[in-house]
């Protein structure tokens, strides 16, 4: 793993938080007859991509802030069977992110065995798969992902570190092009191989030239996503 840059609670937290409020707005737009639409994550429809989510940046993030194992019961669960899912969603994720407010939990390692991660890491790993997998969710329900300028260029600093890993691990596509003039969000999406202009409605403007996205945490070691 790459490791050159040091994550510091100070800045990280802001953006889990700011990224878990949006992943939380965006869930509570989700129309409950689009779960089987597509998503700029090739393989997966609304209500896997809902599923994902929920499990790994709620209740897995939780669980990891904790040092405790996640139940099969949830890592087998359809979170969008119960109608409320998009509350409960929130509710957890709210838990999550206040269980990472200790800056206590930031400190040490999480897992065991060759999946040993600095906790540091993991906490802005599942920052991560909040920001690409929220604004794969918006832009798949016709909405859009909104990020500070400040959050936008740590999610870009994040996917440069650690978008070697994710690419050895078939987690991100190869980076796509961007104008100059893209948003700073916008470029950390193209750098993790997904399609800014990627739409609900017939794709992007020009798909034939993007490679198709996958799960930023697809295929990644464990503990990680």
């Amino acid at each position: 793993m790459n490791s050159d840059t040091k994550h510091d609670m100070n800045t990280a937290y802001p953006a889990m938080r700011e990224c878990a409020s949006q992943a939380a707005r965006i869930a509570t737009a989700v129309p409950a007859g689009r779960l089987t639409d597509p998503t700029p994550s090739a393989e997966w429809d609304v209500r896997a991509l809902v599923n994902h989510l929920v499990l790994h940046t709620s209740h897995g993030l939780e669980h990891r802030a904790r040092r405790t194992e996640m139940p099969g019961t949830l890592t087998a669960r359809d979170f969008t069977a119960d109608a409320d899912w998009p509350e409960r969603y929130g509710v957890a994720l709210e838990s999550a992110v206040t269980a990472w407010a200790d800056p206590a939990v930031w400190e040490g390692d999480i897992g065991e065995g060759e999946g040993v991660t600095p906790a540091a890491t993991v906490a802005v790993l599942m920052t991560l798969e909040m920001a690409l997998h929220g604004w794969e969710l918006a832009r798949a329900t016709g909405q859009e992902f909104r990020l500070s300028e400040g959050t936008a260029a740590f999610v870009l600093a994040v996917v440069d570190q650690y978008a070697e890993m994710y690419r050895q691990y078939d987690g991100f596509a190869e980076p796509l092009p961007i104008p100059a003039s893209a948003t700073t969000f916008d470029r950390a999406l193209a750098a993790s191989g997904r399609d800014p202009r990627w739409a609900a409605e017939g794709g992007a403007d020009d798909q034939a030239g993007f490679a198709p996205t996958r799960s930023a945490t697809e295929g990644t070691p464990s503990g990680r996503g």
